[in-house]
């Protein structure tokens, strides 16, 4: 599982992010882990983000 994120975060974020200085690559870490955990869906949790999955889970609770 711990590969897979890295290659997708690696994949979706870090090689089309500013490289220049580790300075600018920790400024954007958290917009980064912000759009990983919110927005991009994950075949795993059926094309839902994990906040909106964790959300759906809730509600059926």
């Amino acid at each position: 599982m711990a590969e897979a994120f890295v290659k997708t975060f690696k994949r979706d974020y870090v090689w089309q992010g500013d490289l220049s200085s580790a300075k600018r690559v920790m400024e954007q870490l958290p917009a980064w882990f912000e759009d990983y955990n919110e927005h991009a869906p994950h075949k795993g949790l059926q094309m839902l983000s994990p906040r909106q999955y964790i959300r759906k889970c809730s509600l059926a609770v």
